[in-house]
Parts: C-alpha cells; structure tokens; sequence
C-alpha cells in the first residue's frame, strides 16, 4: 500500500540543480555556465537551500569552494535523485517516442497536398511516425486526439495554443483547360456565371465572397453544384465539370502540371491563414519541432 510523502519536509527543488552542479564541480561558476545562469542566480539557489536546510554546504577554500561534512553527506542523495528523475524522463520520453504523432488534416489537404510529399518526410525521417487523422468534425484542431493540427485559422489561437504560420489564405477558381476552350487569360470574373460552379457546402459563403470582391453583382450562383469536400470539387473540376474555388495548397500540384488552370487571374485574400498548432506544452518536443520545421520548409517551396 502506498504511503502518504510529507511533501513539506522537501528543499526548494529548483536549487538543488545549482548546489549539484557547484558540488560536482567545486566552482559556483563553473555551475553557473554548465546551467546557463548567471553567478549570482547560482549563489542564490546555494545559500536558500543552506537556509532551507539551517547548515552551510559549502566552505571557502582559497579561490575555490569545498562541500563542508553537511554537504557532503547531502550531496549523495541529491546526485541519486536527480539521477532518478533524468531515468524516468527518458523513460517517458522513450515510451511517446515510440507512438505514432497524430497529425489533424483535412481531408483535402491531405490529399492533394501533404499525402504527395509523405514519402520524402520518411525518408528524411525514418525514426519518426506520423499518423495522418482526417476525421476530425469542423475546422478547429482537435487537441484531444490530435498532437499537431495543419489547419486553417481565421481567429487568434487559444492562449494555451502555439501556431506556426505556413501561408496566406488565398480564394481563386480552377478548371480544367477543356472546359474553357482556350480563353485562359480573355475571361472575366462575370463570366464565370456561365459555367457550372462547384460549391462545397459548408464554404457556401467562399464563391460569395470572391464575386464581392471582384465587384461582380448581384452575384447570382443558381448554375451550381454543391458537394461535400473541396476533394470531390477538385475531381469534379479535372474532369471538366466546372469551376471550384480553392482556398489554400490543394491545388498547387494540379496547377504546376496544367491539369487545372485559373481562368481568371483575379486572387481574392482570404480572412485567414494556412499554419500548424500543437499544445504549447509540447511544442519544444523534439518530434514536434521536427514535423513543424519540415512543413515550414515545405510550405516555402510552392
């Protein structure tokens, strides 16, 4: 059965990092640069422990510092369990090492966009698994069941959130050279209208706002075709079935081969941006950073 630790009996956890360090190395100093702080800050966290504790651990000894027979009766126990608390750590860090990291990304993006490139991260990367999660309801990252989210946010993260910019929001229709016959460049937003447009109905607000903001009204869309995912509206579109209107990455590959053209060169700026968000709790997390720098280094080649 377990027993109850008389947690008032600890000393200031926070220095006895410090007093390990100067014990080790017999220098305040010396404990000051391995540990990244300043000399003060090291004799600060010496002399409140000495206080904590009612007995000096250190005594001068000409320029250096010796443990006094206090301190070094102390510093075994000290040294044992930080060694026991780095063990577990990794131990920790081992065991999610070893899970998959969950990566929310909509159905689209991951598609045409993230699934493409999925090989070249593995091969960069082969200690690292990514488990790619595309069921997620609504736009918002799912922290519950999710570690990294490539989303697109049109509001401020949560306080507790850390996002990572990839790129702007940009609204601009595509299709199939076929469908328009060879007037890439003569079309103008009205024209448009003329054509099937394919509407992903829980973004029936996008065609909306790029006619608005093209200055085309009233924008009357009654020749659409309402689908479930920008997926189907893209394959809707290499088919010659109309015109989607993409917002973000989906189509870059389809662009740069001609499959899909724009035929309009009108790019309407969306409200938001394109980016990665983890829990900041996380976000120093060697996987994490990881996975965050190579879609940022993706994100700046399209």
């Amino acid at each position: 059965m377990s027993y109850n630790i008389s947690l008032r009996k600890l000393p200031p956890l926070r220095a006895l990092k410090g007093f390990e360090a100067a014990a080790r190395l017999q220098s305040i100093r010396g404990a000051a640069e391995e540990l990244n702080l300043t000399h003060p800050a090291i004799t600060h966290q010496v002399q409140t422990l000495e206080e904590n504790l009612g007995v000096k651990l250190f005594a001068r000894d000409g320029r250096n510092i010796i443990l006094t027979a206090e301190g070094k009766l102390f510093y075994p126990y000290v040294r044992e369990a930080l060694e026991k608390l780095i063990s577990g750590t990794e131990a920790i860090r081992r065991a999610t090492a070893s899970q998959p990291l969950r990566i929310q990304v909509y159905v689209t993006t991951s598609i045409r966009w993230l699934a493409p490139r999925f090989s070249k991260f593995r091969a960069e990367y082969p200690n690292i698994t990514l488990h790619l999660m595309t069921c997620s309801v609504g736009w918002d990252f799912d922290e519950a069941n999710a570690d990294i989210g490539l989303i697109y946010l049109d509001k401020p993260v949560p306080e507790h959130l850390h996002w990572t910019k990839l790129f702007e929001s940009r609204l601009f229709p595509v299709c199939s050279p076929l469908l328009i016959k060879g007037k890439e460049g003569e079309l103008q937003p009205e024209d448009l209208l003329n054509f099937p447009l394919i509407t992903v109905y829980t973004e029936g607000w996008s065609w909306d706002d790029w006619f608005s903001a093209t200055h085309v009204t009233p924008c009357d869309i009654s020749n659409s075709i309402i689908v479930d995912t920008l997926a189907i509206a893209l394959e809707m579109a290499l088919k010659g079935e109309g015109i989607a209107l993409v917002n973000g990455v989906s189509a870059d590959d389809d662009l740069a081969s001609g499959r899909l053209i724009q035929p309009v060169d009108y790019v309407v700026d969306g409200l938001g941006e394109w980016g990665v968000v983890c829990r900041k709790d996380i976000c120093n997390d060697e996987r994490v950073l990881t996975v965050i720098d190579w879609l940022s280094r993706e994100a700046v080649k399209r």
